[in-house]
C-alpha cells in the first residue's frame, strides 16, 4: 500500500486537505468562535490525522526497505570483492608453493651430485716427511720479483715528481720603482751624478731608463727607474747607497712604486 503512494505524483485532494489544515490550526490557536464549524470540521481533522499517520508509515516502511535493499547490495558487492581477492591470493600461494618445490628439487639434485663426486674422489696419498719438494713454491720467486719491480717503479715515479716540482720556477715578489735624485744646484754635473747612481750594485737590483726633469731656476732632477726584489732590496738601502755621493746628491726620494710578480 505504501509503494503506490510513493509512486503517485498527483495529489487530487490538495485543496480539501489545505482547508482542513487551516481549520485545524485555527482550532489550536483558539481563534474560531463558531462551535458549529468546529463540529463540522472535526471529521476532516480526524481524516487529516489518519492520512498523516498513513503517510508516515508508508515513508518509514519504504525507507527501511530501501535501506535494507541498499545494504544487501553493498554487502553482496563486498562479498564478491573478497571472493575475488581470495582467489587471487590462493593462486599466488599455489605459484609460490610450486617455485619452492622446484628449488628444493634443484638443491637436492645439487647436493646429491656433490656427495657422489666427493665419494668418487680418491683419497690423497700420505705426505712423505722426507720429501722436501712439497715445500718448494714454484711461483714464489716470481711474486717477489714482481713486487720488487713494482716498488722500484714507484720509487722512480716519486723521484721524478720531486725533481719536476723542484725545477718549477718560484714566483718572486718584485717592485718597479722610480726615484727622484736631486742635485745641490744648477752647476752639478748631472751625467756624473747618473753615473754614480748606476754604480750602486746590489743582489736583486736592476737599473732601467732615466731622464732629467726641470725643477726650477735652471735646476734639473734625475728620475731613474729600477726593478728590485722585495726580499733583497729596500728603499732605505737604495737611499743609503745613493746619498753617499755627497758631492752630487742633495737628497733622494721615492717617486712611484708598482708591485709586480716575476720569476
Amino acid at each position: 500500500m505504501a509503494q503506490p503512494l510513493l509512486l503517485d505524483s498527483t495529489w487530487r485532494d490538495q485543496q480539501k486537505f489545505e482547508n482542513a489544515e487551516a481549520v485545524y490550526q485555527c482550532t489550536i490557536a483558539g481563534t474560531s468562535g463558531n462551535n458549529k464549524e468546529n463540529s463540522g470540521s472535526s471529521k476532516l481533522i480526524n481524516e487529516i490525522a489518519e492520512a498523516r499517520q498513513q503517510i508516515q508509515k508508508a515513508l518509514s516502511s519504504s525507507g527501511g526497505s530501501a535501506l535494507s535493499s541498499g545494504g544487501d547490495g553493498q554487502f553482496n558487492n563486498r562479498m564478491n570483492t573478497l571472493e575475488t581477492e581470495n582467489k587471487e591470493l590462493k593462486k599466488i600461494v599455489d605459484d609460490m608453493k610450486k617455485m619452492v618445490s622446484k628449488l628444493e628439487s634443484r638443491v637436492t639434485a645439487l647436493e646429491g651430485g656433490k656427495s657422489s663426486a666427493t665419494g668418487s674422489k680418491p683419497a690423497p696419498a700420505p705426505a712423505d716427511d722426507d720429501d722436501d719438494d712439497d715445500d718448494f713454491d714454484l711461483f714464489g720467486d716470481d711474486d717477489e720479483e714482481a713486487q720488487a719491480e713494482a716498488e722500484k717503479i714507484k720509487q722512480e715515479r716519486i723521484k721524478a715528481y720531486a725533481d719536476k716540482k723542484a725545477k718549477k720556477p718560484v714566483l718572486i715578489a718584485k717592485s718597479s720603482i722610480v726615484l727622484d735624485v736631486k742635485p745641490w744646484d744648477d752647476e752639478t754635473d748631472m751625467k756624473e751624478l747618473e753615473r754614480c747612481v748606476r754604480t750602486v750594485v746590489m743582489d736583486g737590483l736592476v737599473w732601467g731608463n732615466s731622464k732629467l726633469v726641470p725643477v726650477g731656476y735652471g735646476i734639473k732632477k734625475l728620475q731613474i727607474m729600477c726593478v728590485v726584489e722585495d726580499d733583497k732590496v729596500g728603499t732605505d738601502d737604495l737611499e743609503d747607497a745613493i746619498t753617499q755621493f755627497e758631492d752630487f746628491v742633495s737628497y733622494m726620494c721615492l717617486f712611484t712604486r708598482l708591485s709586480i710578480l716575476g720569476f
